[in-house]
């Protein structure tokens, strides 16, 4: 449905919702959320150019019904699928799709780590679908190097990640916060890391004695993702695995990282959303979000 949309933007150095948004104009895209939501456009508008609420439409998703996330709108649900070495395969994850698509799923998180060719799985489900499809590109880059957290390079993640967004990926989430010197905060905790994504860069950052790749070329990550508008979903790689450890030194250095990384695809107008809080008491996940 957005084919006659997109086209008009090829070229253009920045596509992404936001960009449009901050320049005063408004998208076919916002229109079509303005409906779904009830709201006037001019605040779907608005919101966007905020940061308070991302449309995620990739301009090669053509195939896309626009939806948004964020404060003003109605909550939305998410739904993970996902191929993996033992079981599932191109078409079984095309059926997950149409099942969580037609029970209510707002997104689709494609989070497949083997059973076949990862790329036309990828490719089948984005052209299935009418919801918003993310992943999380550092999984694919583990199994380009067949499971050898140690051989990655700068290179293998943003060669992924390139390649999510050529195909029509909606929003990645890029484990961008963890950092080095967080690393010794975890000692205390009593389950340490609990995100697969982050513990895959932990572990490369202990072996390799160096900075996150992903927070180290953030910037490069920020060209792609303005060229295709693929919105940020910043990964919590410290979220807290249980609530003893909720809120503590670890996350909170983490979700200040965040904070910065998000300013920073800001000023290149890259739409974004942050992932957390994790598993915490009741009484601090407002202090979290």
């Amino acid at each position: 449905m957005r084919t006659e949309w997109i086209a008009k933007r090829r070229g253009q150095d920045n596509v992404s919702q936001m960009h449009y948004a901050r320049q005063g104009l408004i998208t076919e895209e916002m229109q079509y959320v303005a409906q779904r939501e009830n709201l006037p456009v001019e605040l779907i508008r608005e919101e966007v150019a905020r940061g308070r609420m991302i449309i995620p439409a990739n301009i090669n998703h053509a195939n896309l019904e626009p939806m948004c996330i964020g404060i003003a709108s109605k909550c939305k649900v998410n739904a993970n699928i996902g191929a993996s070495p033992n079981s599932s395969n191109m078409d079984e994850e095309v059926d997950k799709l149409k099942l969580a698509v037609k029970y209510g799923a707002d997104t689709v998180m494609d989070l497949s780590t083997g059973g076949g060719n990862l790329d036309e799985i990828r490719t089948a489900i984005i052209k299935a679908s009418p919801v918003p499809i993310g992943t999380v590109p550092v999984y694919q880059a583990l199994e380009s190097v067949h499971g050898t957290i140690e051989k990655l390079t700068a290179d293998d993640f943003l060669d992924v990640i390139e390649k999510h967004a050529q195909q029509g990926v909606d929003y990645q989430t890029i484990h961008a916060g963890i950092l080095i010197e967080h690393l010794p905060l975890v000692k205390s905790r009593l389950t340490g890391i609990v995100s697969r994504g982050g513990g895959i860069l932990a572990r490369w950052m202990l072996h390799h004695h160096k900075q996150n790749p992903l927070y180290t070329h953030f910037r490069d990550i920020i060209e792609i993702f303005k060229k295709y508008d693929v919105s940020f979903s910043l990964g919590d790689s410290l979220r807290p695995g249980c609530t003893h450890d909720a809120s503590d030194e670890a996350q909170l250095a983490e979700l200040k990282t965040l904070g910065q990384l998000t300013r920073k695809a800001w000023e290149h107008d890259v739409q974004v959303m942050v992932e957390g809080p994790g598993h915490v008491p009741m009484d601090q996940i407002e202090f979290n979000v």
